[in-house]
């Protein structure tokens, strides 16, 4: 029997192919996470240089290292020690490790194993809920690259453009067959989704003279309108906007802080994947809740 086979025909076996892989993913996801940041940074004090032709306060010997999602090696960030491939393994190399570097013994953020886990089971309950075939991988994908935005905005106020981009665009070509909603739906959701937070922001600082959030929540809101459709873009902004405000305001709220600015793009992740999810469910109380 060939793994294609099994996995279509063997539910418990697909499930943990698909939470044992996504710990893998989610190992990946963590490297993505620190070193896109650094990419981009890297890649805006090149821009400086060419421009200004100036230092821009930018080391160009260390620039000019080789550095993406594949190299160099993973390292202690604190004493540069290489870690080994035994090392590296999902959740279960930290555990051995007790949460520390085996060189200097540096603690390691507990945010590796927990993405990790929350992958595999985001993953896992994503594999359940659609069943074997295109529509739950393309979903899983989705997931991967929400959860490393959401993480790299809540840590970096930062959305790349090399992420939110392309997801809206394998949005909108997932659903050129009616994957999960028409076409006219989706090319409607990207469009709309962008347009409709671009004029709050524009409305917003009009009135207030201030930034009220960054263009990387309008393409992160247009990639979900190109998966799920626009019809969940209203309850996608609402829920994202009353999380944000709940959670933006507990967190203040503990750490002693003033108003600050709070990362939109997490909860409208967040959001738009329930809604992606239970598109149906979310459609109908929506109905329910303007209905006459």
């Amino acid at each position: 029997m060939d793994l294609i086979h099994l996995l279509k025909e063997s539910t418990t076996f697909f499930l943990i192919f698909v939470g044992l892989f996504s710990l893998i993913i989610g190992s990946f996801l963590n490297a993505a996470i620190y070193r896109i940041p650094i990419m981009m940074k890297r890649e805006w004090d090149q821009e400086c240089r060419e421009l200004l032709e100036e230092d821009c306060h930018c080391n160009p010997a260390t620039e000019d290292e080789k550095f993406n999602l594949m190299w160099p090696r993973s390292s202690c960030p604190n004493c540069g020690y290489m870690i080994r491939a035994m090392e590296n393994i999902p959740v279960i190399s930290y555990l051995f490790l007790r949460g520390k570097c085996s060189s200097c013994k540096t603690h390691i953020s507990l945010q590796y194993p927990l993405i990790e886990i929350f992958t595999s089971l985001l993953s896992m309950f994503i594999a359940w809920h659609f069943g074997f075939g295109w529509p739950a991988l393309a979903a899983i994908v989705l997931a991967w690259m929400l959860i490393t935005l959401s993480i790299i905005d809540a840590k970096t106020m930062l959305l790349p453009d090399n992420l939110t981009l392309p997801l809206m665009w394998i949005g909108i070509a997932v659903n050129y067959n009616h994957t999960f909603v028409d076409l006219e739906s989706s090319v409607l959701g990207a469009m709309i989704g962008y347009l409709s937070l671009w004029s709050l922001f524009h409305a917003f600082r009009l009135v207030t003279g201030k930034d009220g959030m960054g263009y990387g929540d309008f393409k992160i809101l247009a990639a979900l309108g190109a998966w799920g459709g626009w019809q969940i873009l209203p309850f996608t902004i609402f829920a994202a906007s009353l999380l944000g405000a709940v959670f933006g305001s507990l967190w203040m709220a503990l750490n002693n802080k003033q108003a600050n600015i709070i990362p939109f793009g997490p909860w409208l992740a967040s959001a738009g994947f329930i809604a992606f999810l239970w598109r149906d469910e979310v459609l109908h109380l929506m109905n329910s809740w303007f209905a006459p």
